[in-house]
């Protein structure tokens, strides 16, 4: 233990797991190319928007039959939209293991109102895929946001399944590989690993995806931003830029700032080793501490983007006190903002080590950690 104030500072403090940090040496300098002032149907518009989805395309590695739309209310209304659009021919099973699956869980049970198979997972764990019986459609996330877990590879998904899956990849597209053979609907949002701005999701349709779309039609009304087909058919132009409602050609931009960077960097391999590196530097350094650990009990679900970690000294009497104690001395002394365990998670931190995170930033980080455990360790014990 140490009771001296670290000498090194992380440049950037941000650790927020959403909105998450903008790329390195962000300017708002760099926006000066957006159509502001200018319809997102004209041309200029439409080329930004259909820019940004073969970016998307091109370095998340999503096949050339799969679409890409840009939808409305973040990852969140890319989830809902293909809730209420895809689901109710088959059977569904809905595994959660943390606040946002969970959030799934409550739409279709009930607001859809399905009888659905649910399938949960304390924090900390993720359930067993292999009880997932696959000729159902199954909804799931694959990176657990507050839970810090993750499902570690596609390889329990059969390829010849009959139902459909449905994968809320919100916090880790960019970051980790994703199958998308295995995965016939994909969501997420820019404001995660990339750093974007709030207010605009992604949907990635497989042609299975497309295909229920044209031959299935719900039981329940649709409002007017989740409708994707007219006369039985995929309206092909949201998969093109023609978004459902009006976007924002700042945060367009701003998007496609951040794609051209992972670009330039080298792409996908580059970004997932990026915040590999990130989630390692935070457990190297709690790898021999007993006084704090990881939330993620088995290594090979370990989440390396939103990494979760429980304080877990005995002398610690109010859990919950202490952790928001700690994370308040982080952000007074500007070295973590935001670093807080999620609200209906268990009591700790949360380290975000998205791909924009720099991984001498988080290394520089953990001491302070360690300093803010033992000062508010120490006045603990004065107060008692």
């Amino acid at each position: 233990m140490t009771t001296n104030v670290p000498a090194a500072r992380p440049v950037n403090p941000r650790f927020s797991s959403g909105p998450c940090a903008k790329i390195p040496q962000y300017s708002l300098d760099m926006l000066a190319d957006a159509p502001l002032g200018r319809s997102h149907r004209a041309a200029v518009g439409k080329a930004k928007l259909a820019e940004a989805i073969d970016l998307t395309r091109e370095i998340l590695g999503v096949p050339a039959d799969y679409r890409i739309g840009i939808v409305p209310a973040s990852d969140t209304g890319a989830v809902e939209m293909a809730l209420w659009s895809l689901l109710g021919p088959r059977k569904v099973e809905m595994l959660a293991w943390e606040s946002f699956g969970e959030g799934w869980v409550t739409d279709v049970v009930k607001q859809l109102k399905l009888d659905a198979v649910v399938r949960k997972a304390d924090y900390g764990h993720i359930v067993d895929f292999a009880e997932v019986d696959f000729d159902n459609d199954v909804v799931f996330t694959w990176n657990g946001t507050t839970s810090g877990v993750r499902v570690p590879n596609g390889d329990a998904i059969p390829a010849d399944r009959e139902g459909l899956t449905i994968c809320d990849a919100t916090s880790a597209a960019f970051a980790m590989e994703l199958p998308f053979d295995k995965l016939d609907v994909v969501t997420f949002s820019w404001q995660k690993v990339l750093g974007g701005e709030g207010a605009h999701g992604i949907l990635i349709l497989s042609p299975r995806a497309v295909e229920r779309l044209e031959s299935y039609v719900p039981a329940w009304p649709l409002p007017k931003i989740f409708r994707m087909t007219k006369g039985g058919k995929l309206i092909e132009g949201i998969f093109k830029g023609e978004t459902i409602n009006t976007p924002s050609m700042l945060c367009v931009e701003d998007y496609l700032v951040a794609l051209k960077w992972a670009q330039g960097l080298g792409g996908r391999a580059a970004l997932v080793a990026r915040a590999d590196a990130n989630a390692a530097a935070v457990r190297d350094f709690i790898a021999d501490k007993d006084w704090i650990a990881d939330l993620a009990v088995d290594p090979a679900t370990a989440s390396t983007t939103s990494v979760c970690l429980k304080f877990t000294d005995a002398r610690i009497k109010d859990g919950a006190a202490f952790a928001k104690a700690v994370a308040k001395r982080l952000e007074k002394d500007g070295v973590a903002l935001d670093a807080g365990a999620y609200r209906d998670a268990p009591a700790g931190l949360r380290i975000w080590c998205g791909s924009t995170v720099e991984t001498s930033d988080v290394a520089a980080l953990m001491p302070w950690i360690e300093y803010a455990f033992e000062a508010e360790l120490a006045a603990q014990a004065v107060d008692a």
